[in-house]
């Protein structure tokens, strides 16, 4: 078997199982396996797979054929330009979420000389967010949180892997119960916010694949961007800013009203890719 009889077979194979990607799949599985750049896979398109890299490279077809993570097999995905790492235990960053970093970074102070911001990560997960705000600017201290463990422990492996951690601090524990009163200038969270009863309805990459405790936010998708609405109150500095992705749409409007009950100012939203309008912003 050569690399374009594989490639085809693997494409047919996704393609039966209604995968839309099905060609780009499987030439990003076949150079994962081979460990080189997907670009340069039919640069010696003709020569033959050994047999421990085909029988590897068939066993990754089938599980992305079983709908798992593209990302989870190979094992990484690139975020805001770095290479995260993911596992089971953590939530496949979105395209969205890097538009959640690039408000906050316009958000934020310029650099001032001599001082470090804080900056608070609220279910941190792979630590992509964390890691992309440190990436892009080094005056920042960046304190990524996790309720678990497992996820804690695949962002701990990134800031290492990125270089960043002298700058990112990874610490379990619930919400923002870490934080103390007063100590972040921006607390940001792309938090669980989808209503319960959404979560069927979701991809199998998805519903069958992504921890669950990642995605459900409760009856209305605000259980817990209503605690982390209130529980930033006391953990920003004056002036400091809360920044939150949310579902979209009428979501977005009730945690406007959520930030405006509990005292934060200028309150803004902001829209993603699609010009929904998304992340929602205030000011201690």
């Amino acid at each position: 078997m050569t690399r374009r009889t594989a490639l085809a077979a693997a494409g047919e194979v996704l393609t039966s199982a209604g995968i839309d990607s099905a060609r780009a799949d499987a030439e990003w599985l076949l150079a994962s396996v081979l460990g080189i750049r997907r670009s340069v896979l039919y640069l010696e398109a003709d020569d033959a797979l050994s047999p421990s890299v085909a029988r590897r490279y068939e066993g990754d077809v089938r599980r992305r054929a079983a709908r798992e993570p593209l990302q989870r097999i190979i094992g990484w995905e690139e975020f805001y330009g770095l290479r995260i790492r993911i596992t089971a235990a953590v939530l496949v960053p979105r395209p969205e979420t890097e538009m959640l970093v690039d408000w906050a970074l316009a958000l934020l102070p310029p650099p001032a000389s001599g001082r470090h911001a804080t900056v608070v990560d609220v279910g941190t997960g792979s630590g992509c967010i964390a890691c992309a705000l440190a990436a892009r600017r080094p005056d920042l201290r960046v304190t990524a949180l996790d309720s678990s463990l497992a996820a804690t422990a695949v962002a701990r492996a990134n800031v290492v892997d990125l270089a960043l951690a002298p700058r990112v601090h990874v610490v379990a524990g619930d919400l923002l119960g870490a934080v103390r009163r007063g100590a972040a200038d921006m607390i940001v969270s792309n938090p669980p916010y989808l209503p319960a009863s959404l979560l069927a309805t979701l991809t199998p990459e998805v519903v069958d694949h992504e921890p669950r405790h990642a995605l459900d936010g409760g009856l209305d998708g605000l259980d817990v961007i209503r605690r982390v609405v209130v529980e930033s109150v006391s953990r920003l500095a004056p002036d400091g800013l809360l920044v939150l992705e949310t579902a979209g749409g009428g979501q977005t409007h009730a945690v406007v009203g959520l930030m405006n009950e509990a005292g934060f100012r200028n309150v803004l939203v902001h829209n993603d890719l699609a010009g929904i309008a998304r992340f929602v912003a205030g000011r201690t």
